[in-house]
């Protein structure tokens, strides 16, 4: 298997959309403030929901450089 194989490998792209997925719940977890009133805990757990998305789409992007 070349690096161009390895670059285009399906798993890869399914890192990357969930990464993707996680990062919209995120967002949409923070409009849970405006329903609820709790800005303080949506806000942070908006933004660690954004983060472990960050780290999983880094992590695809990763693996497509490496190979």
């Amino acid at each position: 298997m070349n690096s161009v194989e390895k670059a285009n490998s399906l798993n890869i792209y399914v890192i990357i959309t969930i990464a993707v997925i996680v990062g919209i719940v995120g967002v949409f977890f923070r409009f849970l403030d405006e329903i609820f009133g709790h800005g303080f805990i949506f806000t942070s757990v908006s933004n660690i929901i954004l983060v472990i998305g960050i780290l999983i789409s880094l992590k695809g992007v990763f693996t497509i450089l490496k190979s």
